[in-house]
């Protein structure tokens, strides 16, 4: 039926083209008149990126606008919206340390987002630039239409941008924001923590433990494992010192733990450094850019003979924090200032199908908070989040 009707129309006369191109759901005329059929058949977006048809009519000039949009119309219908072989949408969500609970958890809502909507996500690790781009490569090569990324290097954002753009993808930052060539923050749809403000939440619930346990000064110091060459977490630990020096802790004595990366191993041997520099400190606080840093911490002040008693740790994320609550005996772990993987997996995932089937274009920047919760009130704050198992 289909070659029956091309042939019909090729019959004719009268020679115009239609062009359609799903980007903006426009048909236009080669003469400028514009058709739109918004709704057509939103399923044969991802199949036909552009269509030309060459139509050729009798008799029936005044008429053509008319005309061609039926025509428009059983196109769609031959080309695939009667098929039930229609493509899935395909998401990609490439994470720059798959092995941290954190981003575990962004997977595992984004697959719940996925299941919701019917779309396909591909989970990639990229822990470096070449792993990125490769990935990126992978994604064209299935079909993904755009893709969620923490990336391993803010400095990679125009390389990233430069390589979706050449496969007309979209592109969704998380966690991490990408930074131009000219050091500023670039202007790509991103998602990420207020870093400051939470930072200064683990500051005040530091100071008031601190101040409710009565700790003479003179006996005690503060530890800050930082890993300052993200934005992000350089934001964390700043907010965390300063508001600690506002609320009058001694700005001498937070001592400063940089580490490699920012996992537990990294944090156990930068805070064996500072503890073996301050072996007189009787009671620390400890404070991090995540929950892997302060437990990495914890594990060296207890290898020391340090304990729930003399040391106060407040995490940032939540992840590691359930094992540690879960333990029989409290641990120098404290508290955690608890965010909501949830939005950063699920919602990010949302926003990524939402442009690619409907064509509406994410917030460019979206900021979440944190809640700070301890070994007595997170299975309450994890309910209230909607996080609970």
């Amino acid at each position: 039926m289909g070659g029956s009707l091309w042939h019909f129309v090729t019959l004719s006369l009268c020679h115009f083209i239609i062009k359609w191109d799903y980007r903006d759901y426009n048909y236009k005329l080669a003469d400028g008149h514009n058709i739109t059929w918004a709704l057509v058949c939103p399923s044969l977006q991802p199949l036909i990126p552009s269509l030309q048809i060459e139509v050729y009519m009798t008799g029936l000039k005044k008429h053509r606008n008319l005309i061609a949009s039926i025509l428009v119309l059983l196109t769609f219908t031959f080309y695939g919206c009667g098929q039930s072989g229609e493509k899935p949408v395909k998401i990609g969500f490439l994470l720059n340390n798959p092995e941290q609970t954190w981003f575990q958890n962004e997977w595992k809502y984004a697959q719940k987002c996925a299941d919701t909507y019917g779309f396909e996500l591909i989970r990639i690790g990229a822990t470096d630039g070449e792993k990125v781009l490769a990935a990126i490569d992978n994604l064209a090569a299935q079909g993904a239409g755009g893709f969620v990324i923490c990336t391993p290097d803010v400095r990679l954002g125009p390389a990233i941008v430069a390589k979706a753009n050449s496969y007309r993808m979209k592109v969704f930052t998380v966690d991490d924001q990408f930074v131009g060539h000219d050091g500023n923050f670039m202007n790509v749809p991103y998602m990420g923590i207020s870093a400051r403000d939470i930072g200064n939440a683990v500051g005040d619930a530091l100071y008031k433990e601190f101040s409710n346990r009565g700790w003479d000064i003179d006996e005690t110091a503060a530890m800050s494992v930082t890993f300052d060459e993200l934005n992000t977490c350089k934001e964390r630990s700043d907010g965390t010192a300063g508001t600690l020096m506002q609320s009058g802790f001694p700005a001498e004595k937070i001592y400063r733990a940089p580490q490699k990366h920012s996992d537990v191993p990294s944090a156990f041997d930068a805070a064996d450094i500072v503890l073996t520099q301050h072996p007189y400190v009787k009671r620390w606080l400890v404070f991090s850019v995540n929950d892997e840093g302060v437990l990495g911490a914890v594990r060296a002040l207890e290898n020391r003979g340090f304990n729930a008693e003399t040391v106060i740790g407040i995490g940032i994320g939540g992840g590691v924090s359930k094992s540690e609550f879960e333990k029989d005996e409290p641990t120098g772990f404290y508290a955690t200032c608890m965010l909501n993987p949830h939005r950063h997996g699920y919602e990010t995932a949302e926003y990524v199908y939402k442009w690619i089937r409907d064509g509406i274009e994410p917030p460019k920047e979206i900021k979440t908070t944190g809640v700070i919760v301890t070994r007595a009130t997170r299975a309450k704050v994890m309910k209230e989040l909607g996080l609970s198992d």
